[in-house]
């Protein structure tokens, strides 16, 4: 099988790049990075865990029985690891609180840090071998998303499994020291198992359940990899390989540019329980809100300007359910207008048919303009009835690189997360822990910890 070694394919280039990594070798931006968002990860997985899509995940994994290797967060027992890495990443894509790129297109962790903590948990791999999947992992989901996008977004392809996909099998390839040949088979049976559609913006768990298969498809593709099977070399630019598939059009360089220099990478994390596209607007009306202390009763018209990327998207003004709400841009100004804030809390069924919120959502007049600088960018211009405007624009919303979350508050938003669920002290304990994981011997220790 050493044939497709050598054949120099972009899964070959990939598989040889990912091959090198190791702990030393992590810059210490990366290591801060991935340390951060493994907090972040396990308090949403933690919170999520309890809501009805994950309780639901949590009890198929528990059903289909099977080797007790690696923990189900929130739960109490322990499954195998494909079948941990499938519910945990639909427990943490459960409360619209995970992670995020720059360009508001996929979330890192569910895919990635779901298949990555089953499988070092199932080998008894140490932090440092977990920091250095977790790294490469995100740098393959990354790479590809940038090949890709945004045609395959615009296509109906939903980024997060179909990238996240190839993302989880790196990692846990890399968790189970795959040699090179098999890293590439590996990534064959990943784009023949990657999937997910854009269609699951309505009442439904849809949109939940979509990392799960990427997370449980990447533990197979490597697993299966390393016990002999093999998979096609040309899976990303074949004539009929992901890109020729999911795409109108790409630009394969990106997956391949640069290898031979330090990457830089960017995740950004979520204050607000809703999709990411939509926190620019939050941030306009709690800025107007701040600033200006409108009376909500007096406002005559609201006008909320969008890039063309996003500005037919998010538009219900009617939610059903919590999930319809937490993608419903008028909903999330309104309740940001109301009460200030846009956590889990305010994306409640009781709160879709207050007279209030849907007064606010009706007012909201959504537009395009390409003139606005970033792909999420919002401008919000508020009109009172004695005709006074209040205007705000964000480009930047709370969370990103350029408006980053402080250690203390994304530490205020795991606590505030796991507090409900596992209590204050195992909150610290798996805090304490997540700082010193580059000490850790095994990640067992700290996944045990997220059990209830």
């Amino acid at each position: 099988m050493n044939h497709q070694a050598n054949s120099n394919t972009i899964a070959d280039q990939l598989a040889a790049h990912f091959g090198q990594f190791e702990y030393a070798r992590l810059s210490d931006a990366t290591k801060k990075s991935v340390k951060r968002l493994l907090l972040d990860y396990l308090g949403v997985a933690v919170s999520g865990s309890q809501t009805e899509s994950g309780q639901v995940a949590r009890k198929f994994a528990a059903i289909t029985g099977g080797h007790t290797e690696s923990t189900l967060i929130g739960g109490d027992g322990r499954v195998p690891a494909m079948q941990a890495a499938f519910a945990n990443a639909i427990s943490s894509h459960s409360v619209e609180l995970d992670d995020i790129d720059v360009l508001a297109l996929f979330h890192f962790s569910p895919p990635v840090y779901s298949s990555s903590l089953a499988t070092a948990e199932q080998v008894r791999a140490s932090g440092q071998e977990l920091l250095v999947a977790l790294a490469a992992g995100c740098e393959m989901m990354e790479r590809l998303s940038k090949a890709a996008n945004s045609s395959l977004r615009n296509r109906g392809f939903h980024t997060t499994p179909t990238c996240g996909v190839f993302g989880a099998t790196i990692a846990t390839a890399l968790l189970q020291k795959l040699p090179r040949n098999k890293v590439v088979s590996a990534l064959g049976m990943a784009g023949a198992s990657a999937s997910g559609l854009m269609e699951m913006y309505g009442p439904s768990m849809q949109k939940r359940f979509n990392p799960g298969p990427a997370a449980r498809n990447g533990v197979t593709a490597a697993t299966m990899a390393g016990l002999g099977f093999t998979g096609a070399a040309t899976i990303f630019e074949g004539e009929r390989g992901f890109l020729a598939a999911f795409t109108d059009k790409s630009d394969p360089a990106q997956l391949v540019a640069d290898l031979d220099k330090p990457y830089q990478l960017d995740i950004e994390f979520k204050p607000y329980s809703c999709a990411r596209p939509i926190h620019n607007a939050i941030d306009c009306a709690l800025e107007i809100r701040r600033k200006h202390a409108p009376d909500l009763t007096r406002i005559k018209s609201m006008h909320m300007a969008r890039h063309p990327d996003w500005a037919k998207y998010h538009l219900n003004t009617r939610p059903q359910t919590y999930h319809e709400a937490q993608v419903s841009l008028p909903y999330s100004v309104a309740v940001a207008l109301t009460d200030g804030q846009a956590l889990f809390a305010q994306y409640n069924d009781s709160r879709l048919a207050e007279p209030e919120l849907l007064r606010l959502s009706d007012l909201l007049e959504i537009t395009s303009d390409s003139s606005l600088p970033r792909g999420v960018s919002c401008l919000l211009t508020m009109t009172m009835d004695d005709g006074t405007q209040h205007v705000s624009q964000v480009d930047y919303p709370k969370g990103s690189i350029q408006n980053p979350m402080s250690d203390a508050e994304l530490r205020a938003k795991f606590d505030s997360l796991v507090h409900p669920v596992l209590g204050a002290q195992r909150a610290a304990e798996i805090a304490a822990l997540v700082e010193s994981i580059d000490d850790c011997a095994d990640v067992g220790q700290l996944m045990q910890r997220t059990a209830k």
